[in-house]
């Protein structure tokens, strides 16, 4: 489900504005993290529902810094569990889910680990697996701009409501 934009790689900075269309999140703000294999995403009140033979994930993420007031809720099929190492080399067991990440006007099929960010700088880390066809500029921020429905929904947040 790759799909390079012109057949050629891009170029990103170290931070940038994806969306993951498949959980309702039009924009968050993620941190490129060459360092973690896995991408991952903030989320709170996790809760496992089975539909027969599968498992799904209810979840719901606050997909901008400092703003508790905007919650997108979520639902995505439970792809796996594993153990994670953070960075202090804590490990933790965490759901991982599927999903689709648009970038850089490259829409790709990623693998997501769920866990609560709130105090973390970033709400979503991605990961190298989900960097295929991406070259990182460390130097620079925001190197594929935000598309004009993230830029309309991030305007629109900040004249409805104020951050928390």
């Amino acid at each position: 489900m790759d799909k390079e934009a012109n057949g050629e790689s891009k170029i990103i900075g170290w931070r940038e504005w994806p969306s993951l269309p498949e959980l309702g999140i039009v924009a968050i703000k993620g941190k490129i993290d060459t360092g973690a294999k896995t991408s991952s995403l903030h989320a709170f009140d996790i809760v496992l529902k089975k539909k027969g033979q599968k498992t799904f994930v209810h979840f719901k993420v606050h997909p901008l810094q400092n703003n508790s007031r905007v919650v997108v809720q979520c639902k995505a099929l439970l792809v796996d569990k594993r153990f994670v190492s953070d960075s202090g080399g804590h490990k933790e067991e965490r759901y991982v889910i599927r999903t689709t990440m648009i970038l850089a006007g490259i829409k790709k099929t990623i693998e997501l680990t769920l866990t609560n960010r709130a105090s973390m700088k970033y709400r979503m880390l991605i990961g190298r697996a989900a960097l295929k066809h991406f070259y990182i500029d460390p130097t620079q921020s925001y190197l594929a701009g935000k598309t004009t429905k993230q830029k309309r929904f991030l305007k629109e947040l900040t004249t409805t409501t104020t951050p928390s």
